[in-house]
């Protein structure tokens, strides 16, 4: 039996980091790309103390079982993307392709090479996009998109596989993620809040879970070294809920910026929202969307080792190294 741990998606935000750090718990890691010009010269070697191969949803069986050679479990970040604005002709389509279809084939090829444990990367939006009280592992799934949708889906698919084989399987649904290399919404917040640009959220009062990646990282690790972890589903959050003018204030304060807030309607915001065509950035800027995730707690005694002023801190000044006044 295998010793190694397999990291899809391993040059990704989350996956990178999660390769140095389960190399630093002294395990030995391989991690998978895409794109064969992310290997180091020389082809699959070691880089940065890890080995890295191509893999991917286009890879044949026998190029993703050469991949598994030793391999003792599988975390599997590797997915299309949730992304605002999608022009793919049939999106679930496109989703399903990578993020519930190539899952099973991924799970049944590491059932054949004797993988024990997958760790699947799934997303709070298998709950749905908003929660007036936080959700739980025990909530039925609402995906409300295809992204969404496509990741229950992989959950629903990894439940049966393991189910006909025995391999263990633990699910993570995460919110949004955010830390050194951050992108996305979050990115164009640290944008415009180093530059003091005057915001109009004065007057929302939402709530919602976020997690550092350290923190994401670390529960990540323990659901591969805990054999209490086994058959189980988690939802992970940085333990502390913000609302959306608190998460501006503690991140200009981590920047150093001004915070300058003024008061709109929030009939205003969804109004100019809709006008610009803006519904679906402006719905996670207003709404509240919280989990409860007393469950990993609980269960394998896992506490979120970064609080958030430090992932704050730790962003913001990741940030501002990137991008000097």
């Amino acid at each position: 039996m295998g010793d190694r741990i397999l990291v899809t998606g391993a040059n990704g935000f989350v996956g990178d980091a999660l390769c140095r750090r389960l190399q630093e718990s002294g395990l030995l890691v391989r991690g998978t790309v895409r794109d064969p010009g992310k290997l180091p010269p020389g082809g699959p070697s070691a880089f940065n103390g890890f080995e890295r191969v191509v893999l991917h949803d286009r890879s044949t069986e026998s190029e993703t079982k050469q991949a598994l050679q030793g391999v003792r479990a599988i975390v599997h970040l590797a997915a299309r993307v949730h992304v605002m604005a999608d022009h793919a002709a049939d999106p679930l389509r496109e989703f399903r392709l990578v993020n519930t279809n190539w899952t099973e084939r991924l799970a049944r090829a590491a059932v054949s090479q004797g993988v024990r444990r997958f760790v699947y990367m799934s997303s709070i939006k298998v709950n749905g996009e908003q929660s007036f009280v936080p959700f739980t592992e025990q909530d039925p799934a609402n995906p409300r998109d295809p992204y969404g949708v496509s990741k229950w889906e992989a959950e629903q698919v990894l439940a049966q596989v393991s189910s006909q084989t025995g391999m263990e399987t633990v699910v993570v649904r995460s919110p949004l993620v955010y830390g050194p290399g951050v992108g996305g919404n979050f990115l164009q917040l640290l944008k415009i809040l180093r530059r003091g640009v005057p915001l109009p959220f004065a007057c929302v009062q939402n709530r919602r879970s976020l997690i550092y990646r350290g923190n994401l990282v670390d529960a990540l690790v323990c659901c591969v070294r805990d054999i209490r972890a086994a058959g189980q589903t988690y939802l992970l959050s940085d333990g502390e809920d913000l609302s959306t003018p608190d998460l501006i204030r503690r991140l200009g304060k981590a920047l150093g910026a001004p915070v300058r807030l003024w008061p709109l309607p929030l009939w205003a915001l969804r109004w100019i929202a809709q006008v610009a065509g803006k519904q679906a950035v402006i719905d996670r800027l207003l709404g509240s969307l919280t989990v409860n995730s007393s469950k990993i707690r609980r269960e394998l005694d896992w506490h979120p080792p970064f609080p958030v002023d430090q992932g704050l801190a730790e962003t913001a000044a990741w940030y501002c190294g990137q991008s000097p006044r």
